[in-house]
């Protein structure tokens, strides 16, 4: 068994497969130096200092050689040979698989502009990018963040936090305007604002300025400036599947892969951001970034590898934490021709409920974590929910869940 890469999706399948009761060989190969660790706390508790490093591995070192699992650390597969069923590694190695697993993560999508390459502009993606971000945050006098999803909220609220001034650049004409509806984005925008944080929306970066090779400003398009002497990047990321395509797996937006995570090579799976599964939730295939996609889907592929086939069929569920706010989303709200908000957004707890057709698709919470835990187990089950109910403040959801 050889599973390529070293994030959730990785360390979760070669975990199921020794608790399911798979006895063979394993290898898990990672192109960090570290052991597989949570990626969510870079971007709060451990920037914050927070959150201990150890805490935030999987598990300890120790557990991989109790579980004859091999970890080949700081090592990358550079190319696979289906016909022979091998693949060569960075180090010169080629490595036999019975069953290969290919959860291959995304990277960060780079910042296309003039001056980009400049000291002092930095990504969020790794352990290690956490500890420069960190440092350079300590030397910073005025910090720039470009994008205003769920990456560079969470990076401006700890520097905020931090106690440095931050400016928030992003090109849409609201925050998170790709997942969430306007009433969320306005709160979100009210809270950071409240917080000190400058936000400025359909933004245009034309390049960046710097001095002697170390940025200093942000040029926009109409020929503002924001100065800064770091600035943080995160306008999403970009599926790693140059491998999978380099052997001919069949990739669309992702290692195209069924319920079972099986690609189109029957002895090759996929698991994790990198792939495009089919999602009833979305309508169609969906290639989803988050723990929860990552955790369910590597379970679903180590049973299809024991001969155990359970199709993965959870709903989709996401979270982000800002300051002393937590945003849950469940669901997949892409289509809705209705919402409906449960709760006042003056008191910072509401919901908003996603209708198509009147059939509830998703619903995002803000500090309502009962109205989340409802939701999953409505949409799990498909329960009807009318915008009536969803609108009443005095109607219990949990009551329409099954016996």
């Amino acid at each position: 068994m050889l599973i390529v890469g070293g994030g959730q999706a990785g360390f979760q399948v070669a975990a199921s497969l020794r608790a399911d009761g798979y006895d063979g060989p394993i290898r898990l190969i990672g192109a960090e130096r570290h052991p597989p660790y949570q990626r969510p706390p870079l971007s709060k508790g451990l920037l914050l200092g927070k959150m201990d490093r150890a805490r935030l591995l999987f598990r300890q070192p120790s557990f991989y050689p109790a579980q004859a699992i091999e970890l080949r650390l700081g090592e990358r597969v550079d190319a696979i040979d289906r016909g022979a069923r091998t693949v060569a590694t960075s180090t010169g190695d080629v490595l036999r698989y019975d069953r290969l697993v290919l959860a291959t993560g995304t990277r960060v999508r780079p910042l296309a502009v003039p001056g980009a390459e400049l000291d002092g502009v930095v990504y969020l993606r790794t352990i290690d990018d956490c500890d420069e971000l960190a440092r350079r945050v300590g030397e910073a006098r005025r910090v720039v963040v470009v994008g205003g999803g769920f990456i560079g909220l969470e990076v401006a609220a700890a520097i905020r936090l931090l106690g440095k001034p931050v400016t928030v650049l992003e090109a849409a004409g609201r925050l998170m305007g790709r997942v969430v509806a306007p009433v969320i984005s306005g709160f979100f925008a009210d809270l950071h604002r409240g917080r000190g944080v400058e936000i400025v929306l359909d933004a245009r970066i034309a390049s960046l300025a710097g001095e002697a090779g170390r940025v200093r400003a942000v040029v926009m398009a109409d020929g503002t400036r924001h100065e800064a002497d770091l600035v943080v990047v995160g306008i999403g990321v970009l599926p790693n599947v140059e491998l999978a395509q380099a052997a001919g797996l069949h990739c669309e937006n992702g290692i195209v892969v069924d319920p079972h995570g099986r690609t189109s090579d029957p002895a090759i799976f996929a698991a994790g951001e990198c792939t495009s599964h089919p999602n009833r939730f979305a309508g169609g295939f969906a290639r989803l970034e988050s723990v929860q996609n990552a955790v369910d889907q590597a379970k679903a592929v180590a049973a299809a590898i024991l001969g155990r086939p359970e199709p993965y069929d959870e709903v989709p569920w996401f979270w982000s934490d800002q300051y002393e706010v937590k945003l849950q989303m469940v669901g997949i709200s892409a289509g809705h021709d209705r919402q409906v908000v449960r709760g006042d957004p003056a008191q910072g707890r509401f919901s908003v409920l996603y209708f198509q057709e009147a059939r509830l698709l998703a619903i995002d919470s803000v500090n309502r974590p009962g109205d989340h835990m409802t939701g999953r187990k409505l949409l799990t089950a498909g329960s009807p929910v009318s915008t009536s109910q969803a609108a009443d403040e005095t109607f219990e959801l949990k009551t329409l869940l099954p016996a």
